[in-house]
């Protein structure tokens, strides 16, 4: 399969994952991808953290307009990434205002209208968001909307408060608004779920619950779950053989001190590797979905340079999958 066909499957992908585990730069990575596949994407944020828009090195933050985060290349076939934030406030101010109630939401807001609804009615600050993403999903401002969706933690019941409203709303505009919601998300070929995940235990063991949560409260479809910052295999590395007889054999002169620093090093990293192996095969057999795995980048943050190297990481192993 092509990376463009499989980006092409849904016209909007969620992704989740615990926290810390690169939930934020998966999405501006999967985004990048499309963009050399030649597909325009549009990236939402809904925690607003920041990442997205660095990772992009856009000097600013992201807000409820759209924003050009790369504006692609057409002689080379590339897409064009665009970002923006959502959050309910701002969402409940522009359903108002498209509806001839400018005014009213402008009270609204200034008097916190939306928190003491959210009390009167749980998840319904969710439902004005998901529900912005539902609109800008028939609205198609954008062939890809990738949702960096909360961590975790938060990601089920915001995923799952449309169906909660169903059973609690009998009619009126909550109740429309809430299945719209969940037409959208339990439709594959509408919306997809994308897990991230590291090769650690406690990632790896959320991954496989939250998976079981979207399946069995969201009914939503899963995609394969990523696995990003996977350390390179080094299986050439030599196991047995001290440094300083490598050194001796390749006629290198060690300095005092740093054979037994290349020994320690080299016991570390096989150590970690032999880990990260049990960890990916556990994931397999606790969630059995195609793996893409996303490569450790030694370095403090995530720039432009950077985040083409996880494009092209991410548009490989999507054409792997069968």
């Amino acid at each position: 399969m092509s990376a463009a066909a499989f980006l092409r499957q849904a016209r909007v992908v969620i992704v989740i994952g615990k926290g810390g585990v690169g939930k934020t730069t998966v999405s501006a990575a999967l985004a990048r991808a499309a963009s050399l596949a030649g597909i325009d994407s549009l990236v939402v944020e809904i925690e607003g953290k920041g990442g997205l828009a660095s990772a992009f090195e856009y000097p600013g933050e992201l807000d409820y307009r759209e924003t050009v985060l790369h504006p692609g290349d057409a002689s080379k076939g590339e897409g064009e990434v665009r970002g923006r934030t959502l959050r309910a406030d701002e969402a409940l101010v522009e359903y108002l205002e498209e509806h001839a109630m400018g005014r009213l939401s402008k009270r609204l807001l200034s008097a916190g209208a939306v928190d003491v609804v959210a009390t009167a009615v749980p998840g319904i600050k969710d439902i004005l968001v998901l529900g912005k993403v539902k609109q800008l999903e028939r609205e198609h401002p954008a062939e890809l909307i990738i949702l960096d969706a909360p961590a975790s933690g938060h990601a089920i019941s915001f995923l799952a408060g449309a169906g909660s409203l169903l059973d609690a709303v009998r009619a009126g505009p909550i109740r429309a608004q809430a299945q719209d919601v969940v037409d959208l998300l339990t439709d594959p070929n509408r919306s997809q779920v994308l897990i991230v995940t590291l090769a650690e235990e406690m990632p790896v063991n959320e991954a496989a619950e939250v998976a079981a949560a979207v399946e069995d409260q969201v009914g939503a479809h899963l995609g394969p779950v990523v696995v990003n910052a996977v350390y390179p295999k080094r299986e050439s590395l030599p196991r047995d053989t001290p440094a300083a007889a490598l050194a001796e054999q390749n006629s290198i002169h060690l300095r005092p001190g740093e054979a037994e620093a290349l020994d320690a090093a080299a016991k570390s990293r096989h150590g970690r590797n032999e880990l990260q192996e049990r960890h990916l095969r556990r994931l397999r057999e606790l969630l059995p979905l195609p793996q893409v795995e996303l490569p450790f980048l030694f370095t403090a943050s995530i720039g432009g340079r950077e985040l083409d190297r996880l494009a092209v990481s991410m548009a490989a192993a999507l054409e792997a999958l069968d």
